[in-house]
């Protein structure tokens, strides 16, 4: 059964486990999701949960939106994301979603917002090696030829070649990771291994879509 949890990234730290190594940790504080939308393959053709976390002002709510909420007749919140489901959900709109839904061991999938680094070069951006420094050259940070020389009117620069652009900002899924601790009293998270966007950024924490392979696939055998 697919599920999934929306979060709010804390910050790293580290935690020892029972064999008393140490284990480098993201803490998540996922307060109470609330359900604000049940979707059904009858209504509207697939199957899925929309959840909200965070407080936000009336005020601060667009009427499209306040209206979404007062038909759901449920407060506003901050933030929305929708988790697709294999089946009808048993939860209903008004529901809410706590963090012992995870257990300890368990591997999710955690998506979030990257950091953005504004403008970069393609050395920053995409690993470049730079050019010569000695004197006289003129190509020391420049990405290169952009592609093949046509004869007539110029060529092109394809779709897709890795050029200068603004980097960072962008929708980033890290999968196959293990949760290392929960804990249920002050609704945290603690998910092994760094985890993408900044500190407070909202994040959405769901149980693996890839498990990782086993043992003997990865051995060949």
């Amino acid at each position: 059964m697919a599920k999934g949890l929306l979060g709010k990234k804390i910050g790293m730290t580290q935690i020892f486990a029972s064999d008393g190594k140490v284990v480098p940790v993201t803490v998540v504080e996922a307060s109470p999701n609330l359900i604000t939308q049940v979707k059904s393959l009858e209504s509207d053709g697939y199957n899925a949960l929309q959840i909200g976390m965070g407080v936000v002002k009336d005020k601060k709510v667009s009427k499209p939106q306040k209206g979404h909420f007062d038909k759901a007749n449920v407060k506003p919140v901050k933030f929305l994301r929708e988790l697709r489901l294999a089946s009808a959900p048993e939860q209903k709109v008004g529901d809410t979603l706590t963090v012992d839904i995870f257990a300890e061991g368990e591997i999710v999938d955690v998506i979030g917002t990257s950091k953005g680094k504004g403008f970069a070069g393609t050395i920053k951006r995409h690993n470049f090696s730079r050019g010569p420094m000695k004197h006289g050259s003129k190509s020391h940070r420049e990405p290169g030829s952009m592609g093949p020389r046509i004869s007539g009117g110029g060529g092109k620069v394809f779709k897709g070649k890795k050029l200068p652009g603004r980097m960072g900002g962008e929708r980033v899924t890290v999968q196959c990771l293990t949760v290392a601790r929960v804990d249920v009293e002050r609704n945290l998270i603690l998910i092994k291994g760094a985890i993408p966007g900044p500190k407070n950024g909202a994040v959405l924490i769901r149980n693996t879509v890839k498990p990782p392979k086993t043992a003997a696939v990865k051995s060949g055998k």
